[in-house]
């Protein structure tokens, strides 16, 4: 299906029926296709709502680098545009952070009374010596080639550079989506983690290296109400375990498979 939010065509699952209404959002360089076994199962019972966010899958980019601020302002705008007052959130990854910005409002238009946050990010990495050092020497190259005169001797410098020490993510995404991406990496969620209001299920992944378990942890301590649950495997955990997963969500929204 096809909506137009903000002037962004931006595709999205609707999918099932049901007493409650799940609202998934997806993690960074990935779209809703990757979430179909969640879908697909919660479908059964309830309506499942999973847009591709600007500047993945099928949607069409935001005109200029979005802040998760503005994501979060997005997601509402969706929202209110399908008739969407109250509904569960789920989000894995980015869209978990993109969630926290959302749940710790004081005011919002959308009721949410449960979340399910998988994998989250939203609290600062701690990277080993070898990340800051490609990071650095980057911006270090960039610096050098910015130099006056330096540059036109030079044009193809700049893009070798990031192509050798970034992330894939990095590498892949255009020009506005990876200063969405830096936007991103620098929001700290730590702070509004207090104020979430809503009950909140964490699952995650033991071996998770992308958003690594203590923030599970420190985000299960933080939240008021929040409970944890963890999954052997990774960053994508809900998939590698799905038929555990799946009967936690099942209980967690009160359904009796």
């Amino acid at each position: 299906m096809e909506i137009t939010v903000r002037g962004l065509r931006v595709h999205y699952i609707d999918q099932g029926s049901g007493d409650q209404t799940v609202l998934l959002l997806h993690g960074w360089g990935v779209d809703s296709s990757v979430y179909h076994l969640i879908t697909d199962h919660l479908s059964g019972y309830c309506r499942m709502i999973v847009p591709d966010l600007p500047g993945f899958g099928k949607s069409e980019e935001p005109p200029k680098p979005w802040t998760t601020i503005e994501y979060a302002d997005f997601v509402l705008e969706f929202c209110k545009a399908l008739g969407v007052t109250e509904a569960i959130t789920m989000g894995h990854s980015n869209g978990g952070r993109i969630l926290l910005e959302l749940l710790s409002r004081d005011t919002c238009p959308l009721t949410v009374r449960k979340a399910v946050l998988l994998d989250s990010a939203g609290i600062p990495a701690h990277h080993s010596f070898g990340y800051y050092a490609r990071v650095y020497t980057f911006k270090c190259v960039k610096a050098i080639l910015s130099l006056p005169g330096i540059r036109h001797l030079f044009p193809d410098a700049v893009d070798k550079a990031r192509r050798r020490f970034g992330s894939s993510d990095y590498r892949q995404a255009s020009a506005v989506m990876r200063q969405s991406m830096v936007l991103a990496l620098g929001y700290d969620c730590t702070p509004l983690l207090p104020r979430v209001k809503a009950s909140t299920l964490l699952i995650w992944g033991r071996n998770d290296t992308a958003t690594p378990l203590s923030d599970g942890q420190l985000m299960e301590k933080r939240i008021p109400d929040a409970g944890l649950v963890v999954l052997e495997g990774g960053h994508y955990a809900f998939a590698e375990q799905f038929a555990q997963c799946r009967r936690v969500l099942d209980s967690f929204l009160s359904h009796k498979a």
